[in-house]
């Protein structure tokens, strides 16, 4: 009886201790450092001719290089640069420990792959009779570019269209409704979900082939923006990050080859 009394403890403060590190900024940068490296690796190589002959593949990288121009050249990384220095500046505002243990990031690849499980649902249901199998960021068709670019493409939605959407307006929008509105923490998380949702979609093409509003395309953008804020605000942006490259990975990659 003590045995196993022990061990439901350990396993509880084993899952505890998991949900803590899988949000600690640290574990998020080791988590994420593999795909920023890949995904600006991958805009050197595989992107530069479509960032020369067309508009910006993302949308949110895009604006996050408007508001980087002054830098000339090197803004084009500067939006991977301060995603990783505000990790750090707040690994070091919290004082936690610089160990990350492999086992961590390796659960945190495992819970994003599950939690692509609902996007992938939404798609199948409200967007495959709508458009082409295509990624949550994409304004264009990018069916016709190798598999390389619709990789790189793929990492970097989820990475920026998270940073722009989730990190920073949720983050923004919760700041103002509570601490200076003064509202209730959970009614600021309720607003910050449903604008990051409404704004998400906003900035997708929902135009259907005939003209006019796609319904089932502006649901699934709605209720994916929905689902992706309330995973941000409950798990964290490590997890959100990987779940929405997951998804576009399955999306653009694996499905887009078939």
């Amino acid at each position: 009886m003590g045995d196993a009394r022990h061990r439901r403890r350990v396993a509880t403060t084993g899952a505890r201790g998991y949900l803590s590190e899988s949000r600690c900024p640290l574990s998020i940068l080791a988590f994420l450092l593999p795909l920023m490296l890949l995904y600006e690796a991958g805009s050197i190589f595989y992107l530069a001719r479509l960032g020369r002959e067309g508009p910006e593949p993302l949308i949110a990288k895009g604006m996050l290089h408007r508001l980087f121009d002054e830098f000339g050249g090197v803004s084009l990384h500067l939006p991977a640069i301060a995603l990783g220095v505000v990790l750090l500046v707040w690994h070091v505002m919290e004082r936690n420990t610089w160990r990350v243990r492999p086992g961590t990031l390796i659960l945190m690849w495992l819970e994003s792959a599950v939690w692509t499980l609902p996007l992938l649902v939404l798609w199948i249901v409200l967007a495959t009779r709508a458009a082409e199998p295509g990624a949550l960021a994409m304004g264009q068709d990018i069916a016709g570019l190798p598999w390389q670019a619709r990789l790189t493409l793929s990492i970097g939605a989820g990475l920026y269209e998270e940073l722009l959407f989730r990190l920073i307006l949720v983050t923004a929008v919760h700041f103002v409704a509570v601490d200076l509105l003064r509202t209730h923490k959970d009614a600021g998380y309720v607003l910050a979900a449903v604008t990051s949702a409404v704004v998400f979609a906003a900035f997708h093409n929902m135009t259907a082939s005939g003209g006019g509003i796609d319904a089932r395309l502006l649901a699934f953008y709605a209720l994916s923006g929905l689902f992706l804020a309330s995973l941000f605000i409950l798990r964290g942006f490590g997890i959100v990050v990987g779940a929405h490259a997951v998804y576009d990975v399955i999306a653009l990659v694996v499905v887009g080859q078939s």
